[in-house]
């Protein structure tokens, strides 16, 4: 082989050696730098700048301005639901919404019955012993009147005959016309008495039959129909809460007391969201303003809607937990409905209250207190520098900022000490 080609190879040989010797002694000395001084592992944003919107984020439902109310009778009984229409159920008109059980009813009803019926066998008896004692009264006047016929016959003889025996017809005349008139005061007696043991005992009857007409009332109030067509919304039954106020809508099974709110029909063409407003927050938000709701049972489109009204007077939330705060009830009207929104529906409401529109912002997450004072963590390469910042306002997850940070910058998103 030429001398030449091999020297020339041994060059090129040499050659590749020296620079792989460079390349791993140059990431050695790269790792061993990293290893001194190593780039800080932490999640982090750019701080930008850009338009701050400023917004109130509220929690409501859905719930229509018009609806009809199915609740418990007033005067049936014991109310046990035994049968009850599943929450958001369409129905027709008169189909059964809530029976309850109607046992104790019938039993009362049997009873009721079982009264009227003595009772008109009792009135029966009365009238036909009445009409006994009264043929036997009459019978007895109609004697009487005979026996003062026949007296006043023999007195009309007195005188042919002797003195004895006229002074005898009259005496016999006095006294049948004394037991006549007996005999017609005890006819007119019995039939007073007659007419009263009838009558209280028609009384009596009355009052079985105003039983038994109460009581299918009460049957006929334990089965709860819908008065219109419409969709069943439960109501919560609130004797069945726990101590923290989380009450659940009524179920078979449930007892109700009388009045109680069972159910809903509610109108879907007068459907709006109730929303609750913080009172630190009531003097941003007034009506008239845009918002945007959106629908957790609807997740595929959002709302827009307007402020129509918020309550002058706080009032106690109870549906907040213990301690129940005390905020505002505001409604909102939505411009587009949906055929699938229903009442009690979840819904988070997004009220707009400012935009400015050249602001300087970093995520919510970035800011941290120390000392009293607002801090962000701003990186430089493998440095962390702790900066104290001025706060303008905080939304959401967004905060503006009125001094302390440039755009470009970035800033920690955690505590440097809590990423080791």
């Amino acid at each position: 082989m030429d001398m030449s080609k091999v020297e020339n190879l041994w060059r090129r040989r040499k050659g590749a050696l020296l620079l792989c010797s460079f390349v791993i002694f140059g990431f050695a000395g790269f790792g061993a730098f990293r290893l001194a001084h190593p780039a800080p592992l932490i999640p982090s944003a750019l701080v930008q700048r850009g338009e701050f919107t400023d917004y109130v984020q509220l929690h409501g439902q859905a719930k229509a301005l018009k609806s009809t109310i199915i609740s418990a009778p007033y005067q049936a009984g014991d109310l046990q639901i035994i049968k009850l229409a599943q929450n958001g159920a369409q129905v027709k008109k008169d189909d059964v919404v809530v029976q309850f059980d109607a046992t104790t009813l019938k039993q009362t009803l049997a009873q009721d019955q079982s009264t009227l019926k003595s009772s008109d066998a009792e009135i029966q008896a009365a009238r036909a012993q009445a009409r006994l004692k009264e043929e036997q009264d009459l019978t007895d006047v109609m004697k009487a009147r005979f026996d003062v016929q026949s007296a006043k016959l023999d007195a009309s003889k007195s005188e042919i005959l002797s003195k004895i025996d006229g002074e005898e017809a009259d005496l016999k005349l006095a006294d049948a016309q004394q037991k006549l008139k007996e005999m017609e005061e005890k006819l007119k007696a019995d039939r007073d008495a007659d007419a009263a043991t009838i009558e209280s005992k028609q009384q009596k009857r009355d009052q079985a039959l105003y039983e038994v007409r109460q009581t299918n009332r009460g049957l006929d109030a334990l089965t709860l129909r819908a008065p219109t067509n419409g969709i069943v919304t439960l109501q919560d039954n609130w004797r069945a809460a726990g101590p923290m106020g989380n009450a659940a809508p009524f179920k078979p099974g449930d007892r109700a007391w009388p009045g109680a709110e069972i159910a809903e029909l509610p109108d879907l063409s007068t459907l709006e969201i109730s929303a609750r407003l913080d009172e630190t927050e009531r003097g941003r938000i007034q009506a008239g303003q845009a918002a945007n709701v959106h629908i957790d049972a609807i997740p595929d489109r959002d709302f827009t809607g307007r402020i129509t009204q918020i309550s002058t007077i706080a009032s106690m939330d109870f549906s907040a937990g213990w301690p129940f705060p005390r905020n505002f009830t505001m409604d909102i009207i939505l411009g587009r409905s949906d055929p699938r929104l229903r009442p009690g529906m979840s819904a988070n409401v997004h009220v707009v209250v400012d935009q400015v529109p050249n602001g300087i912002t970093i995520p919510a997450a970035a800011l941290f207190r120390k000392a009293g004072q607002s801090v962000v963590y701003v990186l430089h390469g493998t440095k962390v520098e702790q900066r104290p910042i001025e706060v303008s306002r905080r939304s959401g997850d967004q905060i503006l900022i009125a001094k302390g940070l440039q755009p470009g910058e970035r800033v920690a998103l955690q505590e440097p000490a809590a990423s080791d």
